[in-house]
């Protein structure tokens, strides 16, 4: 693919002004610790939202649920509107709490909640996540994207990119990066809609005008959200309606609720209705993906099937067909943005981990000039080391696959150590910090076991028949369990710990007189609504 001298200027345009944009923010901004990693606490709702999704949506999204619109159909949109149910989890019950406690980090909390063990532990599980799932993979992913539409070497892009998004991530904390990913959620959402309009004109140029003649143009099931266990979608991918069901929710409680690179927005939120309604934004800004991203895919099985040899191949051609010059540089700017957001998010969180969960804990009486230096240290580090790391990316066969199997060795323990530790009042200490670490250490096999370029060959998935998403759920079943028996077998946790951390039974979540339609648990019930009568059209 050609790029021109006017989509050449419109990314040169963007990279200039993203950096000059991230340094302005936080010119006059005091860079004490709470300014720097959590931008003086002075988030509102929508800014929060917008960072969630913005933050959330990596080129491996957009490359990859365009092939899998392509491959499989809206079934993979089940990620996005799933999500939605857990931001309402994120919106109802974990941000109060968080607010409440004025933490700074997630593992923060599990000590408020647990002990200290837990803490160090989750920050390390943390800072494994951010490095190789966050920042390493999506690197080779937005780099191998480049290379492929525009022809630009990977490495090139890998160093261009990192040194650009480092310069405003590192100077300017969280409010450079909140601010930018509001700026990148306009880009990527206006990208993305006009690839979306010029597909669906396209489909009704070759004659199809009805939905009934677009169904019957696709392969069986492609317009459908959800599939019983019968079809060849449930068989081959293990996308069966219940596996979403039942294993989604245990990767996106992790994902969406309490990992520090995500989360990290809500911790700076102005006030505790700011904490709620962001994340409830944010999921409905999830709604949008399934049109967006996915169903262009689905559209370009009708308009360029034959041109199309690999899934993969599937946006460079939408790209390359559809947009004319000018608006290739306006995607390629969503592209960038999608891949700067989510790497910006990672760093952040990487340092605010460092240098507040580990060192702080080391020397309390560190001073907020050192914290913050040792943030920015920490930032240059992690990013060099997932440079180093993103050069490996080509030895795996499906990146999206990839990183849903590596999410699938964190979520389980994490999200049964969170969910047990919020409504189970009678979760101890020691159940945490060996649920979490039996966990990790048992997914971390399971993974080597399942991902053929370590094992040679998919013992989970192909030798047992345990579809990922399944895998996903027994685990947190068993890490559950585990938790529950610890907890009997060790001593209680002390009442006036567990006070403001933990619900007094799951009621309280909705309980209370609702003052106006503006009350949190009526918005979260509008968006949970709103996801339903989807799924009834879709299904």
């Amino acid at each position: 693919m050609e790029i021109s001298f006017l989509d050449s200027a419109i990314i040169v345009a963007y990279l200039v002004g993203i950096v000059l944009v991230g340094l302005f923010a936080t010119r006059k901004m005091k860079m004490t610790g709470e300014g720097y990693f959590l931008a003086g606490r002075g988030l509102g709702w929508a800014t929060i939202g917008a960072a969630l999704f913005a933050s959330n949506i990596s080129t491996i999204h957009l490359t990859g649920l365009a092939a899998d619109g392509f491959d499989i159909g809206l079934v993979a949109g089940n990620y996005e509107w799933m999500a939605a149910f857990t931001l309402i989890l994120l919106g109802l019950v974990f941000a109060p709490f968080y607010f409440k406690t004025k933490i700074s980090t997630l593992p923060e909390f599990l000590e408020r909640r647990f002990d200290s063990r837990s803490r160090t532990l989750l920050a390390f599980m943390a800072i494994i996540g951010a490095l190789f799932i966050h920042i390493g993979m999506s690197l080779y992913a937005g780099a191998s994207v480049f290379e492929k539409f525009y022809g630009v070497n990977m490495y090139v892009s890998i160093i261009v990119i990192s040194a650009i998004t480092a310069i405003y991530t590192v100077a300017g904390g969280l409010k450079a990066v909140v601010v930018t990913e509001n700026i990148q959620t306009i880009i990527l959402l206006l990208g993305s809609i006009i690839l979306t309009v010029l597909a669906i004109y396209a489909v009704g140029d070759t004659g199809i005008s009805s939905f009934e003649e677009l169904k019957a143009a696709m392969k069986p099931g492609q317009l459908e959200m959800l599939h019983t266990p019968d079809t060849e979608i449930a068989r081959t991918k293990g996308y069966s309606w219940y596996a979403f069901f039942l294993g989604y929710p245990v990767l996106g409680i992790w994902y969406w609720c309490t990992d520090q690179t995500i989360v990290q927005r809500v911790l700076g939120a102005k006030t505790q209705n700011d904490a709620q309604y962001g994340p409830l934004f944010a999921g409905l800004l999830k709604i949008l993906p399934a049109f967006i991203l996915v169903l262009p895919g689905a559209l370009a099985y009708v308009l360029f099937k034959d041109h199309i040899a690999a899934p993969i191949e599937t946006l460079p051609v939408l790209i390359d067909r559809l947009l004319p010059v000018g608006l290739k540089g306006v995607f390629a700017a969503a592209l960038l943005a999608a891949l700067m957001s989510t790497i910006a998010a990672a760093l952040n969180s990487c340092s605010s981990l460092v240098a507040l969960d580990i060192v702080k804990r080391i020397n309390p009486e560190v001073s907020d000039k050192k914290q913050v230096r040792i943030g920015r240290i920490t930032a240059v580090v992690v990013m060099l080391v997932a440079i180093l790391w993103s050069t490996q990316g080509g030895k795996f066969g499906s990146i999206f696959q990839a990183i849903n199997d590596m999410a699938g060795a964190l979520a389980p323990p994490i999200s049964a150590v969170f969910l047990l530790g919020a409504f189970y009042r009678r979760g101890s200490r020691d159940a945490a910090f060996y649920t979490l670490l039996i966990g990790f250490v048992l997914g971390v096999v399971l993974f080597l076991l399942d991902f053929a370029p370590v094992s040679g060959y998919r013992y989970i998935t192909d030798g047992l028949g345990v579809a990922f998403l399944m895998r996903t759920w027994w685990m947190f079943c068993l890490c559950c369990i585990l938790f529950v028996v610890l907890s009997w077998i060790t001593p209680k946790p002390d009442e006036a710990q567990i006070a403001e951390t933990t619900f007094r039974n799951p009621r309280e979540v909705i309980s209370g007189k609702v003052e106006s339609w503006k009350d949190v648990r009526v918005l979260a019930g509008l968006l949970l609504l709103v996801i339903i009568i989807l799924y009834a059209i879709f299904e």
